[in-house]
């Protein structure tokens, strides 16, 4: 909601109080003030100009020479691009000097060879946003009245000399999406009286009754339809005050109808529709649900097809409004109107918001209807509405109103203790203060010993239960004048549990190592449910899905996060490297909850380095994947719990893919997607792992142990192993390992040879040991005897013989 701070001051005093003190005052009573919107910030210099002459520029085809009176004697000359300047109009005029927004500095030029000394202004020039520009000036200069003086100050004539709170409404303070519902609030705070609007209407002899009649065939939807009439009336532009007000809250002004109402709808809170009488095409308004499939052009010139769930105004037989929604283009008030049919009306909140939903059509009457109207201001606005009409279009107003009324609206009536108020607050008021504020409020109060009745006023619909009283008295005695005490007995930090700091290493290390997060849907379809899981379950299928290509909870992250791969792969991001960290969802019968299960998942696709400059390029493999995974299961300390198993997985190449072991139980698997998945998908090499982040996390981890630097050599011997090409490597440094005792500290492989020169069916694996003792100085004896005892190891337990 947006509240023009001298707007507000019809209703409420507000000498002594600026808007931005005003807007803390708001915030600290419990409505946030989300910003205070200076209109005029940075604009000087800027006057209304009459336009004694125009004449076309002897250079420019689009371009007007106007001499332009500003109020300091003779006329100056100023070069025009709008195409709607004219002789003998009143603009805007940015004077040589002015300053406008953007710190835009007017100065003396020339322009085609013509001297311009000014500028004459649009009004988005002059700051004001262009959706609510009038859309006889959005590509042009603005036009003032006749009557505007020349040489006054032009910014204050359109009312940009004024500041804009912009209030953060929560859905249950309905009450101040209006002018009049901010001013209580605010009188409340400042313990001021608030000033209602005028409403003096001198109706004619003729009676509205005679002209329409109403029938509400949906009570339930339309309690109160109150139609006024008012003849004789001249469609024109708004008075500038009411239009320059409607843009600063948001609303292009119309015609002065049309602005009257939407000015009604912002002072009252009230929405209000005004009907072309004369093209209603009967003397009868009829409420009704619609039929189903029948058919409505509203005034976006846009065919709606209803259902009965929509209720709609009609001239009897077919449908002249959405009711509380928009009007339709049938009855539409227009530049010929004289007689005008206005509505004020009380459609119940489930109604409106239903056709709003359904035809996209949401508007500031539909959203005041959903929150909820005060029901005892609907006459008001339109007594107003009628005033103001009559006033500013020069119509006559019929008197009363044909209407229909069934509304029961009783004010709520909530009794509270003293004592509760007290103790919930942490407060020492008496029953006197209790009272004084609730008179501030304007509520109704009584009081018995120490209970308290108070009656809320229906503007007020929010305030049902004593926990709302409570709430009303602490905002208004001001929570900054609460107490404050510090809690009572032990308290533990809040911290991370282990599982979750160790979620967060993770994370950290995959970010840290290049890869990027990822979130992608839980929800799947039946044909990828299967894809990739670690173990097969039955599906959890939604009993509403959306759409079947989200019917189903994951089993496994990966086809999600191939996706991902795939989206920036078509948009030339070809080097790519995510994780992602979340649930999978294991069924466990009809009648059992499923279980839900975290797990780890990533793909990395394309180059993984490319240094340009140094002609360097590598493109991702199984070992750049494998090699991450190595690094974070030795930053979380589970190097020796993990072991690889060549394997074959679904969907994954049968050569270059391996199962992930933890303690000698499959937690996940590594290796490339299957090129015919990967073709499927349009992808390149994709390399990917998933594995059990739970079981990960959750493995027991030694303390943490640092050793010394070694002050005595080492002593390294390579060997080369001739062995059947299905042995596996990390079988034989097992075999080492084992053998080679405490003396061996490190083995890896550093080269594989299979070629013409070796024996069919045989390869050559070569190994680097490292031998050492933290203690002493190692013989080449002591050494040997080790060294042997691997040998021998090898032969009998691989078959493995040392290549000659």
């Amino acid at each position: 909601m947006f509240v023009s701070y001298k707007w507000l001051q019809d209703y409420v005093d507000l000498s002594g109080v600026s808007a931005v003190e005003l807007a803390e005052k708001i915030t600290k009573s419990g409505i946030e003030v989300e910003g205070v919107d200076v209109l005029n910030e940075g604009i000087t210099g800027v006057v209304v100009g009459h336009v004694v002459e125009r004449v076309q520029h002897p250079n420019a085809d689009k371009l007007s020479k106007c001499q332009v009176d500003i109020g300091q004697g003779e006329p100056v000359q100023i070069i025009c691009g709008a195409p709607n300047v004219a002789q003998g109009q009143k603009v805007a005029v940015a004077t040589v000097g002015a300053v406008l927004p953007g710190n835009f500095k007017i100065k003396r030029a020339k322009l085609r060879g013509e001297e311009s000394n000014g500028m004459i202004c649009s009004l988005t020039e002059l700051g004001v946003e262009a959706k609510v520009v009038p859309k006889e000036y959005s590509e042009g200069i603005f036009v003032f009245p006749q009557d505007a003086e020349v040489g006054t100050d032009a910014i204050a004539l359109l009312n940009r000399d004024d500041e804009v709170l912009e209030l953060g409404l929560t859905p249950n303070r309905a009450d101040c999406l209006s002018m009049l519902g901010v001013a209580y609030e605010v009188a409340a705070i400042l313990g001021r009286e608030v000033k209602l609007p005028e409403i003096d209407v001198q109706p004619v002899t003729e009676k509205a009754t005679d002209y329409i009649t109403v029938k509400v065939e949906a009570n339930e939807d339309n309690p109160l339809y109150a139609a006024k009439v008012i003849k004789n009336v001249k469609i024109g532009p708004a008075p500038i005050w009411m239009q320059t007000r409607l843009m600063s809250s948001g609303i292009r002004p119309h015609n002065n109808v049309v602005d009257i109402t939407n000015y009604i709808l912002l002072e009252y809170g009230q929405p209000l529709h005004a009907f072309d009488y004369d093209r209603l095409g009967s003397k009868e308004i009829l409420v009704r649900r619609a039929n189903d499939g029948e058919k409505f052009t509203t005034l976006d010139d846009v065919e709606r097809t209803l259902t009965s769930d929509h209720l709609v105004i009609t001239n009897g037989t077919e449908p002249v409004a959405l009711a509380g929604v928009m009007g339709g283009a049938n009855s539409e008030v227009t530049s010929d109107t004289t007689t005008v049919l206005l509505e004020a009306a009380y459609f119940t909140g489930g109604t409106v918001r239903k056709a709003s939903k359904d035809h996209g059509l949401r508007s500031e009457a539909s959203a005041r209807f959903e929150k909820g109207v005060d029901p005892n201001r609907v006459r008001a606005a339109g007594e107003r509405a009628a005033y103001l009409i009559a006033k500013y279009t020069g119509g006559e107003v019929l008197e009363g109103a044909s209407e229909v009324d069934t509304l029961t609206v009783e004010p709520a009536v909530v009794s509270i203790t003293l004592e509760k108020i007290n103790n919930v607050i942490g407060t020492n008021l008496t029953v006197a203060d209790v009272e004084a504020i609730f008179e501030r409020l304007q509520f109704a109060v009584s009081s018995e010993g120490e209970t308290i009745t108070v009656t809320a006023p229906t503007r007020r619909g929010d305030i049902k239960i004593e926990e709302d009283l409570i709430e009303e008295v602490a905002r208004l005695y001001g929570y900054d004048n609460i107490p404050k005490t510090l809690p009572i007995g032990s308290a533990t930090p809040g911290k991370l549990s282990d599982y979750q700091e160790k979620r967060r290493i993770v994370r950290q290390y995959l970010e840290g190592a290049g890869l990027f997060q990822a979130v992608t849907y839980s929800l799947t379809s039946e044909e990828k449910a299967e894809q990739f899981a670690l173990e097969k379950r039955d599906f959890i299928r939604l009993a509403m899905p959306m759409s079947e290509d989200r019917s189903i909870l994951r089993l496994s992250i990966m086809p999600q996060l191939l996706e991902v791969v795939k989206y920036n792969s078509a948009r030339q991001n070809d080097s790519l490297a995510v994780y992602e960290t979340g649930a999978v969802f294991l069924a466990n019968g009809n009648e059992v909850l499923p279980e839900e299960q975290e797990h780890l998942a990533g793909a990395i696709t394309g180059l993984w380095h490319s240094h340009s400059w140094q002609g360097e390029k590598k493109a991702v493999d199984f070992y750049v994947l494998k090699g991450i995974l190595e690094g974070l299961f030795a930053k979380l300390g589970l190097t020796e719990s993990v072991t690889y198993v060549q394997a074959k997985v679904d969907n994954m190449h049968p050569g270059r893919t391996a199962e992930i072991h933890l303690n000698g139980e499959r937690i996940g698997f590594v290796g490339q997607v299957h090129p015919t998945m990967q073709k499927e998908l349009d992808l390149k090499d994709t390399y990917v792992f998933e594995l059990s982040l739970k079981a990960v996390l959750e493995e027991a981890t030694a303390a943490l142990r640092y050793e010394a630097i070694p002050r005595f050599p080492s002593i390294t011997r390579d060997i080369a192993l001739v062995v059947d090409k299905e042995t596996v490597s990390g079988v034989l440094k097992d075999v080492i390992q084992q053998a080679g005792g405490k003396l061996l500290k490190e083995v890896s492989v550093f080269d594989l040879y299979e070629g013409e020169r070796m024996e069919e069916g045989k390869k050559s694996i070569a190994y680097s040991l490292k031998y050492m003792d933290p203690e002493r100085t190692l013989t080449d004896e002591e050494v040997t005897k080790v060294h042997t005892q691997v040998l021998e190891a090898l032969k009998t337990q691989a078959g493995a013989v040392l290549r000659g």
